[in-house]
C-alpha cells in the first residue's frame, strides 16, 4: 500500500559495464572518487566515478572461485580488499595506473561459504571529537573455515587474533553457533561506549548473535528476528543501530543498547518477495537501502523506516548496494553484470 504513494523509480546516473560474469560485490574508495567491483570470474575492477570509467581490471582471484567480497575503508587508506572462494583473501594496493601487480599480502582463511568479510566500523562520534579514526579499526572479521565461527584478523600484523566463540587455537565451538549453523553474515564494530571491538553476526536459522572481543566465549546478546537464514547485517555510523535482511520477507532495523546489551527491534517491514542479499546505511544515518532477489532495490528513511523509493533498473538478482562516503551517491551490482550509480536524496551541503 505505502509503495503506491512513492514516486516513478529514478533510473540510475550512470550504467558502468565491462563485467563479463554476475557482479558479487561493490565499495567505493573512502575520499577519492573510485569504486571496486568484484565478479564471479575473478574479475576485480576499479572505477572512476566521475567519467564513469574502468580505470584497472585484473584477474584477483581464481576463475572457478570469482571474487566474493571487496571491501575498503579509511582505516586501510589507499588500499582494497578481495575476498575470493578459493578460500583467500587478498591486499592491494590502489597505485597511479590502478591496482598492484602483486597483493601486499595473502591471507589463507580456507573459508569457501558465502559470508562477506566486513572491516571494522568506527563510530561517528570517534571521529568527529578529534580522535584516530582508525582507532586500531585495522580489523577485519570474516566466518572462519569452522563455518560456525567467526575469525578477527589484525591487517597490519596479517594475523588471526581471535575467533568468537572461544579461541581458534582451542578447535572448540560453540554450541549455541553450533546449532545455528554456518555463519553468513558479519559485521565489526568498535562500541561508541567503550570503543571495544564489537561484532555481530547472522546465522543460517535467522538468529543473530552480538560479541564483545572481552568476552569470546558467549554473546552478550542473541536474538531471532529473522525466519531463514540471515544474509546481510548494516550498522549505522553511530554504532548504535542498524538493518538486517535475509531469506525470508522482512528486513529489520534494530537498536543495540550497550549499557545493558540488549537488541531490540525499531521497525520491522514486510516484503511481498522475500530474499535481500545487502543492506546499506548512509553514513550520515539518514537513508538505509537493500539489495534484492527480486532484481529491486529499495530506499528507506533509515531513522522512521517508511519507504522513500523502490529501484528497478537491473534485470536480475541484485547481489550488493552501498554507499560512497560523501552520501552522494549509491551504487549496487548484480547478476546481470552491470554496476548501477545512484543520486538519491542528495544531503544538504554543510556552509
Amino acid at each position: 500500500m505505502a509503495s503506491a504513494k512513492l514516486r516513478p523509480s529514478p533510473d540510475p546516473t550512470a550504467v558502468l559495464r565491462g563485467h563479463r560474469a554476475a557482479v558479487m560485490d561493490v565499495s567505493f574508495h573512502p575520499s577519492r572518487p573510485l569504486l571496486f567491483s568484484g565478479a564471479s570470474d575473478g574479475e576485480l575492477r576499479l572505477w572512476d566515478t566521475v567519467q564513469h570509467r574502468t580505470i584497472f581490471s585484473s584477474w584477483a582471484h581464481g576463475g572457478a572461485a570469482g571474487v566474493y567480497s571487496v571491501a575498503s575503508s579509511a582505516a586501510i587508506g589507499n588500499r582494497v580488499i578481495s575476498q575470493g572462494r578459493d578460500g583467500t583473501c587478498k591486499c592491494w594496493e590502489i597505485e597511479e595506473a590502478g591496482l598492484s601487480r602483486n597483493p601486499l599480502f595473502t591471507i589463507r582463511t580456507n573459508s569457501y561459504h558465502f559470508c562477506k568479510i566486513s572491516l571494522a566500523k568506527t563510530p561517528l562520534s570517534v571521529q568527529t571529537e578529534g580522535g584516530d579514526s582508525s582507532n586500531g579499526a585495522n580489523i577485519m572479521a570474516l566466518a572462519g573455515e569452522d563455518s560456525s565461527q567467526v575469525e578477527i584478523w589484525d591487517l597490519t600484523s596479517v594475523k588471526r587474533v581471535m575467533c568468537f566463540p572461544q579461541n581458534c587455537n582451542l578447535n572448540l565451538a560453540g554450541q549455541a553457533t553450533n546449532q545455528s549453523g554456518m555463519c553468513m553474515a558479519v559485521q565489526a564494530f568498535y562500541s561508541s561506549e567503550t570503543q571495544v571491538l564489537n561484532l555481530l553476526s547472522g546465522y543460517e536459522d535467522g538468529s543473530m548473535l552480538w560479541w564483545d572481543l572481552r568476552k569470546p566465549e558467549a554473546p552478550l546478546s542473541t536474538v531471532k528476528f529473522h525466519s531463514e537464514a540471515v544474509l546481510s547485517i548494516a550498522i549505522d555510523g553511530l554504532c548504535d543501530g542498524g538493518i538486517s535482511g535475509g531469506v525470508d520477507n522482512k528486513i529489520f532495523l534494530f537498536s543495540l543498547d550497550q549499557q545493558k546489551g540488549n537488541c531490540t527491534v525499531r521497525k520491522e517491514i514486510e516484503l511481498e518477495r522475500p530474499g535481500i542479499a545487502s543492506t546499506a546505511i548512509r553514513p550520515d544515518n539518514k537513508i538505509a537501502a537493500t539489495a534484492g532477489w527480486d532484481h529491486r532495490l529499495r530506499v528507506y528513511n533509515y531513522r522512521k523506516g517508511n519507504a522513500l523509493a523502490f529501484l528497478k533498473y537491473h534485470s536480475d538478482s541484485c547481489n550488493a548496494v552501498t554507499f560512497s562516503p560523501d552520501c552522494k551517491q549509491m551504487a549496487s551490482c548484480s547478476q546481470d553484470t552491470t554496476v548501477a550509480i545512484w543520486e538519491l536524496y542528495p544531503p544538504k551541503d554543510r556552509v
